[in-house]
């Protein structure tokens, strides 16, 4: 693996066109060694036709986010879960 990547904050961008709250400060599981972080700790490659978040553990495939004109496609199949704070109801 070459170091040509960036953290996980290049995915706040992309992802505020799709979500409402911040998903890089989510925790997410990697499927593959099971190492829990944040979003924002992921290694993001920008070199594809999209963008690929790899573990900073085992580097694996965590996610993959493909914009288009009209729709957008995100692929977790690296992650187990996504835990995304939410405000407090009534805040």
């Amino acid at each position: 693996m070459s170091a040509d990547y960036l953290d996980g904050n290049a995915l706040a961008g992309p992802f505020a066109e799709i979500f409402a709250a911040d998903v890089t400060v989510a925790v997410g599981r990697c499927a593959s060694c099971g190492l829990t972080g944040p979003v924002a700790g992921l290694r993001v490659y920008a070199q594809a036709p999209g963008l690929v978040a790899r573990c900073p553990g085992c580097e694996e495939v965590v996610l993959r986010l493909v914009r288009g004109p009209d729709a957008a496609w995100l692929d977790l199949r690296g992650t187990i879960s996504l835990r995304i704070p939410l405000p407090a109801a009534g805040a």
